[in-house]
């Protein structure tokens, strides 16, 4: 008999702890240090999926819901609605995004992912979501389950948990106020190429003011290094190590200790499938970025990178980094 997909309920948050939990310990064998486990991972489950159904100022809007078997809840399903980030045009609003804490049990019946995925596409098209993002991580039945729905590689995330210590390096220099314009160059080319292999990432008019902003607003957080090659007025390259968000670890998983790469740029992988000059300024930059990472004891991180930008996963693979999670596109 075919399990039944409905909205979660705060009844059923006791029921859903474990099968969390269960989805927690698959990813940690993944990669125990990527995937650290909280020592109170099942108090962190609880109270997160509690916010999520009873909290009325929640900082984006999230949906539960639970496949229910013979009175028995076989299976969970996480989503919500995507806040586009405010250097993208976001035309198309808020993609909906199936996160990677879904879990159905080994004894669920048949088909019961499938239908949580339906379900949680349902919910998230009658929220507004005109596009659908999934989170892989481990389980070959989600795996299949959307590559059925049609869903297609957007944005990997390359982990390394052996980060050491790279050294200082005399070519690469904390980033200072004088440097933002630079800076501000450089990731508009960034977000030339990004824009050229998907137009997902189509630009918005104001992108360059507001990326200025937000990078003026971030050399005043200490909890990140901002990175750049070259003199203000002909810098080369940038990158920003800078800690985990809850966004990408669900709440069973420890976030201190990792850190994450996702503003990185040289013009090393300005072509999107092909590396130039050996990729020396771009090596540079991500090892002084691992090196700042080990100086603050973090030892995993993850790089965000597009699928489909070739010459910026042959850098990362290269040193040393592969794939952790996968985030697909449904149009």
């Amino acid at each position: 008999m075919p399990a039944t997909i409905r909205p979660a309920t705060t009844e059923d948050i006791p029921a859903m702890v474990e099968p969390l939990l269960a989805d927690a310990r698959e990813r940690h064998a993944e990669d125990a240090l990527l995937w650290d486990m909280a020592e109170d991972a099942a108090s962190q489950v609880e109270k997160a999926v509690a916010f999520a159904l009873t909290a009325e100022a929640q900082p984006f809007r999230q949906f539960w819901q639970v496949a229910e078997n013979g009175g028995r809840i076989v299976g969970v399903i996480h989503s919500m609605l995507l806040p586009v980030p405010p250097i993208y045009a976001g035309a198309d609003g808020k993609p909906g995004l199936i996160l990677p804490d879904s879990f159905a049990v080994p004894d669920a019946p048949e088909g019961t992912v499938e239908a949580l995925v339906e379900a949680a596409q349902a919910v998230l098209r009658e929220a507004g979501a005109r596009i659908f993002l999934s989170s892989f991580v481990t389980g070959p039945d989600w795996r299949a389950a959307f590559v059925a729905e049609g869903y297609e590689p957007l944005t990997l995330y390359l982990s390394r948990s052996d980060l050491g210590d790279a050294g200082s390096l005399s070519d690469v220099r904390p980033a200072t106020e004088a440097d933002v314009p630079g800076i501000v160059a450089r990731s508009a080319e960034n977000r030339s190429v990004l824009f050229g292999i998907d137009p997902f990432w189509a630009i918005h008019p104001e992108a360059d003011a507001r990326f200025d902003a937000w990078m003026r607003r971030s050399l005043t957080l200490p909890d990140r290094d901002m990175l750049v090659m070259g003199a203000p007025e002909d810098l080369e390259g940038y990158v920003i190590a800078q800690p985990a968000s809850r966004l990408h670890f669900p709440p069973a998983h420890k976030i201190t200790g990792t850190g994450v790469i996702d503003d990185f740029y040289h013009p090393d992988f300005a072509d999107s499938n092909t590396l130039a000059n050996e990729a020396v300024g771009s090596k540079a930059l991500l090892r002084a970025a691992e090196s700042a990472f080990a100086e603050r004891g973090t030892g995993a991180a993850f790089v965000v990178c597009p699928a489909g930008w070739r010459s910026k996963i042959e850098l990362l693979e290269a040193a040393g980094y592969e794939t952790a999670m996968i985030w697909s596109i449904k149009r």
